[in-house]
């Protein structure tokens, strides 16, 4: 590509949020991408919700805390980051150094979205008594608003190495927030924000799922809504989920969180029958389509002319940087590394 043609296609990148340019149909991308790896000093980091392809070329597969502590260790001077903005914006506060780019900017998640960092500020000044912890699903902007950081997989261990009797405010899932005021006794203060992918499962069609398949254990993110959690066999986040199939003796499971985590299972879990749980409408399994804006061919495109980059204000970045480094102490001194 000449250098004009680049500079155009850069320029529609904010409009359209990926590079708009033809491949080669012939050409391997699996190979050329393990070229660009070596030539850059790049790592992949995937998320478990990608599509099978990315998570196969991948460095490091695994969920926000995993993918967090891993951006953080990494010697790597270029991140490509397969999964949504506030995953890779996450990587850029934690390496400011390093360049960061993400197959399409507009792969965005709808829990994010849901906290709008102005509105949530008013309501954090409504409320002065009460510290922030914040679902790492967030935009930086929040982050900077926050006190500490969590995950799914740390959220507990979190939210109980505050005093009993503190008060918090927890945001933006108020699935994830419910679930952990009703397994530490807390009642944190909750925004009112949830994800789209986990609140479209239908009870009603698990619950058939469960009269059909009477030995299937139901396995279920904490960012379901609290009928899903209620008769859950297990609740976890997706890397919890993961380990739990590969441990369990149990053969059969009904996995409800997004689709694209049952290619790691079946891939480390050959023996076990893994059935989607169905959201509550016409599409027969559970996907992310801000995840799945994420495609083989974008992540070649964005690691060979290193665009779409992830750019962020200094100011934010070491404000949001506070509350994440909180997270990553935390965990550490709990064993969750």
């Amino acid at each position: 590509m000449d250098t004009d043609m680049l500079i155009a296609q850069k320029n529609e990148v904010e409009e359209k949020g990926f590079l708009d340019v033809d491949i080669d149909p012939t050409l391997d991308l699996f190979a050329e991408i393990e070229k660009l790896k070596k030539e850059k000093n790049a790592i992949i980091l995937a998320h478990l919700y990608q599509e099978a392809d990315i998570q196969d070329i991948a460095d490091y597969i695994g969920d926000s805390l995993g993918l967090a502590q891993k951006a953080a260790q990494t010697n790597a001077d270029m991140i490509v980051f397969a999964g949504v903005h506030f995953m890779a914006e996450t990587a850029k506060i934690l390496n400011p150094t390093k360049k960061v780019v993400i197959p399409d900017l507009k792969a965005g998640c709808s829990l994010s979205e849901s906290c709008p960092p102005p509105l949530f500020k008013k309501f954090r000044e409504q409320h002065p008594d009460h510290v922030v912890i914040s679902y790492i699903n967030c935009s930086a902007g929040i982050k900077a608003l926050t006190d500490v950081i969590c995950t799914s997989s740390n959220a507990k261990a979190i939210v109980e190495s505050f005093p009993k009797d503190q008060k918090i405010i927890f945001a933006p899932d108020k699935n994830l927030g419910a679930w952990i005021n009703k397994e530490t006794g807390r009642n944190m203060l909750l925004w009112n924000g949830a994800c789209m992918v986990h609140e479209i499962f239908s009870l009603e069609k698990i619950t058939r799922l469960q009269v059909r398949h009477p030995e299937a254990k139901l396995i279920s993110h904490p960012e379901c809504e609290e009928p899903i959690l209620r008769i859950s066999d297990f609740i976890g986040s997706t890397t919890q989920l993961l380990a739990y199939v590969k441990q369990s003796p149990h053969k059969e499971f009904i996995v409800a969180t997004e689709a694209g985590i049952l290619h790691q299972m079946a891939k480390q879990a050959p023996d076990k029958v893994l059935i989607p749980a169905p959201p509550d409408n016409s599409c027969a399994c559970n996907d992310c389509p801000h995840m799945k804006r994420n495609t083989l061919e974008k992540v070649y495109l964005c690691m060979k002319y290193e665009q779409p980059e992830i750019l962020m204000d200094e100011e934010l970045r070491l404000e949001a940087k506070k509350s994440l480094d909180r997270m990553l102490e935390i965990s550490e001194r709990a064993g969750l590394i």
